[in-house]
């Protein structure tokens, strides 16, 4: 099960270094910004993203609008992450 979570929080818990984040956007978009320290996923290289990260650490999964990121922030609560949160309105919303 994941939660919503605000990007102010994010970036709160960014600047504590308390979190990690995925973006699940395509990599142009990635490439043209990004939240800090965010890891782009896609298919390629998810499998080995959740075999290699720390599963205990909350994780905040990142798309455009907040839309996708729900169900992607599912698979990684089903893929065995402890505490992971969809970020309302996606980067759209992040504080630049």
């Amino acid at each position: 099960m994941f939660k919503e979570i605000a990007p102010q929080k994010v970036q709160e818990m960014l600047e504590e270094d308390s979190v990690n984040v995925v973006d699940i956007r395509d990599p142009g978009a990635y490439s043209a910004g990004h939240i800090p320290n965010a890891v782009s996923l896609n298919d390629g290289n998810v499998k080995e993203y959740i075999e290699s990260t720390d599963k205990e650490k909350p994780l905040v999964v990142c798309c455009y609008h907040g839309h996708s990121s729900q169900g992607a922030a599912e698979y990684f609560s089903q893929n065995g992450f402890k505490e992971v949160y969809s970020m309302t309105g996606g980067y759209s919303a992040w504080p630049l």
